[in-house]
């Protein structure tokens, strides 16, 4: 029998075929491999080709003003002067705001600007001011809300809609200052970018060719979440990560669904 493979000096066209998908698949695992360093990398499109990209909130930036934060400290304290004696931490009824105020005068006083440099003080001193601000309105909340349990709060429908608004507003406030502090280990260490694991993740880090290269979250886009979950009582668009975050955003719902709860109800109830 004479056999069926090509002659001398002839191409196979089987052989040929079989190179060329082989060829073929190895030239789509190297542009999937490049999809894949580009993905990592974070390239986008530039004036010069394919650039590096890498979002602000994953590199060392100068850090965040210092003036947002302060400004809601501000406004916290003020909202603790209408509380009435009995809801306060401290009495006189100044003595608590004038604690809080000492502590941010030497704050601000020890780190005006740039928030982007560690100190064994300041970090201590920010925490300890925002804890007095916490442990006072949670007293005013725990006496608000036993005194309507009891019926011994709530005689008058506006100053008791004033004081429920208070004591909500102060616990937007908190709350926006603890994710604040303790985001990816607080302003600080967002600034140097120590920690590349957030503790909440916003749109713009999931979508980083949305944004501007220099974004990276501040006081402001905290104190929107914190809003946002007083309001909703759940999370919207800016989603807790870590076990902490998720606890400590359970709590301020909490403590908001009951305030509001509470409020309202013995507000209507005196308006009938």
């Amino acid at each position: 029998m004479q056999p069926t493979g090509p002659r001398d000096g002839q191409r196979d066209p089987q052989a040929d075929g079989t190179r060329k998908i082989l060829e073929g698949i190895h030239a789509l695992h190297g542009r999937l491999d490049e999809l894949e360093r580009r993905a990592q990398s974070r390239e986008r499109p530039g004036a010069f080709g394919w650039m590096d990209f890498t979002p602000a909130w994953k590199r060392p930036t100068t850090g965040e003003a210092r003036w947002p934060a302060a400004l809601a400290v501000v406004a916290a304290i003020a909202l603790q002067l209408p509380l009435p004696d009995r809801l306060v931490l401290l009495r006189p009824t100044w003595a608590t705001p004038a604690v809080e105020g000492l502590l941010l005068v030497l704050l601000v006083a020890a780190n005006p600007r740039r928030i982007n440099t560690e100190s064994r003080v300041i970090r201590p001193l920010g925490l300890a001011l925002v804890a007095v601000l916490s442990l006072a309105n949670a007293y005013a909340v725990a006496k608000l809300v036993i005194g309507l349990v009891r019926g011994t709060e709530g005689e008058s429908a506006g100053p008791l809609l004033v004081t429920g608004a208070v004591i909500w507003l102060t616990n937007i406030i908190v709350f926006a200052l603890w994710y604040w502090e303790f985001d990816r280990g607080g302003p600080v260490a967002r600034a140097n970018a120590t920690n590349p694991y957030p503790d909440f993740l916003f749109v713009q880090m999931t979508s980083p060719r949305l944004a501007a290269p220099e974004w990276e979250p501040a006081f402001g886009d905290y104190f929107y979440l914190s809003f946002t979950n007083a309001t909703a009582f759940s999370p919207t668009d800016v989603m807790p990560m870590s076990r902490w975050a998720k606890m400590a955003m359970t709590a301020q719902a909490t403590v908001s669904i009951v305030t509001v709860a509470l409020v309202l109800a013995r507000a209507v109830n005196i308006f009938k």
